[in-house]
């Protein structure tokens, strides 16, 4: 489609017109995939190696991208410059890696140079391209080719719609892969420890309070026996996990618990079983429960911390309030804070 240059006071509509003919543009190209791509599919879901992913240009930006998405779901994959590749970087390239060349025409000089190179040394090449016609489609084992393409550019020229759709036929790929591997929300966690939502999709027990962090008495103990127990060093929850003569929890006495004795003098409940005095059958999380439901359980019910246990309902460790700073986003931590009061 070609776009009109609308007056200053109509560049929100011409910004939709953009937006629009690059959606047009997906749906077409959506319409075109066929059998070659189930056939990449399957050539990079065998691959034993890794997917090299090569372009020039924006299509190497697109590489980037694509690369990055692939990692992150469970392919491995790397990008190749292809001006630097005919320098030595060809070495990068095993025997067992599957080639995915992107060039929209095709014909771009640096990748048709390439491809009597590829051929020799990777296990098989998947074109990326908008021309069947075209000498990487031909040279592919397999061609992806999404049509023609015009660009929004207003001169037609700068990469925008044929950008738009690499990636997302890129993501379409690994999307794929990623439901043909079983790739769950534990294995992207995994690959992404630094990210806020792999933090949050990580399981409890990574980041309990357990050890000399998590503080465990009997229910029949005294409170001061409780408390003079207490000589480990170490971060410490505020609260005590109370347990019963099994070993399995039954209660919860925190530090507010026994400011409100001080506050209320009632020094005689010091010397009197702490089960007297706790709270019975806390809220609790099994090991396993992801870090996202702990959060909903403490931002819900309004509590700064929570137990954790086994199957067998035994206390493992604690998850405390504070500990979630850093661990999600500040907005998150900060609302379980104040619904904690």
């Amino acid at each position: 489609m070609t776009l009109q240059i609308h007056p200053i006071d109509d560049r929100l509509d011409y910004a939709r017109q953009i937006v629009r003919g690059e959606a047009a543009a997906l749906l077409s190209v959506a319409d075109r995939l066929d059998q070659s791509f189930l056939d990449a599919v399957e050539l990079f879901h065998r691959c034993p190696g890794r997917i090299c992913i090569t372009g020039t240009g924006k299509s190497a930006d697109v590489g980037q991208k694509i690369a990055g998405t692939l990692n992150s779901t469970g392919t491995r994959a790397y990008t190749l410059d292809a001006t630097r590749a005919v320098h030595g970087d060809l070495g990068m390239i095993h025997q067992d890696d599957v080639v995915l060349a992107l060039s929209l025409s095709g014909e771009t000089e640096e990748i048709v140079k390439l491809l009597p190179s590829l051929r020799q040394l990777a296990m098989a090449i998947v074109g990326l391209t908008s021309n069947e016609n075209s000498t990487l489609a031909k040279s592919s084992d397999v061609a992806l080719v999404l049509g023609p393409l015009e660009e929004v550019c207003p001169l037609g020229l700068a990469p925008s719609t044929s950008t738009t759709a690499m990636i997302t036929v890129g993501d379409a790929l690994a999307f794929v892969l990623m439901r043909m591997r079983e790739f769950t929300h534990e294995d992207f966690a995994r690959f992404h420890p630094a990210g806020s939502l792999g933090r949050k999709l990580l399981k409890v027990e990574a980041i309990m309070r357990q050890g000399a962090e998590f503080r465990i008495a009997a229910a029949d103990k005294t409170i001061r026996e409780v408390f003079a127990q207490e000589k480990r060093k170490g971060r410490r929850t505020g609260a005590v996990v109370l347990i019963d003569a099994e070993g399995k929890l039954t209660g919860l006495f925190t530090d507010s618990d026994l400011a409100r004795l001080f506050e209320q003098h009632r020094d005689a409940a010091f010397d009197r079983p702490i089960c007297e005095v706790m709270t019975p059958r806390p809220i609790t999380v099994q090991v396993g429960t992801r870090l996202t439901d702990a959060l909903d359980i403490l931002r819900n019910r309004k509590i700064s911390e929570l137990p954790v246990v086994d199957a067998a309902g035994k206390p493992v460790g604690m998850i405390d309030i504070t500990d979630l700073i850093g661990l999600v986003s500040r907005e998150e931590a900060d609302a379980c804070l104040r619904a904690a009061g």
